[in-house]
């Protein structure tokens, strides 16, 4: 019995012996304290990577959006060619603005009407073909022959802005695909509506739907262009379709009404 008790008395004083050394308590307060910094840490960190992971998925998903409308808003455009030093200007845009002299250099001589040219005609010195390229990065809408301004392409651009080109041969795009600034669309053609100009590109700058002075964008982004109060050219060359085939089923009657006098002619003289 008396060991027993010696046993239970001996068995606290040496518990109380060992908290009784000075570094016992520190060390058990910075073993304490280093697993509740460990799990904090490890908390805050698996917070951070899941925000991250969902600013990262959202940024993948907007930013690249955003980038492409940022970068064709203030892409600058261009003219549609290569090889500057070897153009010249066949036909001048018609500004109503301009000094008469010059509005004269700006008239389309057609079916015996002078028409207010709604764009610039390009062509090269020795008259020969060349490469037509997109003036800005866009998406072809339309790339179709027309018996008229021959093969036409437009581009549309951001902020409601459209390239218009026609008289082309050779063309590469079609209506839908995606094209950078500078792409080969099509080569330099000719057509029926400015048979003076020879082999050249008529080009133009639209502002919903509305034709612009390309000159004065040259170098300036595609945010930067302005509506104007001009009339859609569609119009008019619409118009100038029907008046052709009008005239042409004009001259048809009367080819064919001559034709039918002349054989009623002819029968009243072998009767």
């Amino acid at each position: 019995m008396r060991d027993e008790e010696k046993n239970r008395v001996s068995q606290p004083s040496k518990f109380k012996k060992f908290f009784r050394k000075r570094w016992v308590y520190p060390a058990v307060y910075l073993f304490s304290a280093a697993i509740i910094l460990t799990a904090v840490l490890w908390f805050q960190g698996n917070s951070n990577d899941q925000a991250n992971d969902k600013n990262n998925d959202q940024t993948v998903y907007d930013g690249s959006q955003d980038a492409v409308e940022v970068n064709s808003s203030v892409e600058e455009i261009a003219k549609p060619f290569a090889n500057e030093d070897k153009m010249v200007v066949k036909t001048e845009f018609y500004d109503h603005s301009a000094k008469p002299e010059e509005q004269e250099e700006a008239i389309v001589f057609y079916n015996n009407q002078y028409h207010q040219n709604t764009g610039v005609d390009y062509a090269r010195e020795d008259g020969k073909s060349f490469k037509v390229t997109a003036a800005a990065s866009g998406t072809v809408t339309r790339a179709e022959k027309d018996p008229l301004l021959g093969y036409v392409v437009e581009v549309e651009h951001a902020d409601g802005v459209v390239t218009h080109y026609q008289s082309l041969q050779d063309v590469k795009v079609e209506a839908g695909d995606t094209v950078k600034q500078g792409q080969a669309l099509a080569k330099a053609g000719q057509s029926l509506f400015n048979k003076e100009a020879e082999t050249h590109v008529h080009f133009e700058v639209r502002k919903d739907n509305n034709v612009v002075n390309p000159n004065e964008y040259f170098g300036k982004t595609v945010g930067s262009v302005k509506a104007s109060e001009e009339a859609p050219v569609e119009e008019e060359q619409a118009d100038d379709q029907k008046e052709d085939e009008k005239q042409e089923n004009s001259s048809d009657e009367q080819d064919n009404q001559e034709e039918s006098s002349s054989d009623q002619a002819s029968a009243k003289l072998n009767a």
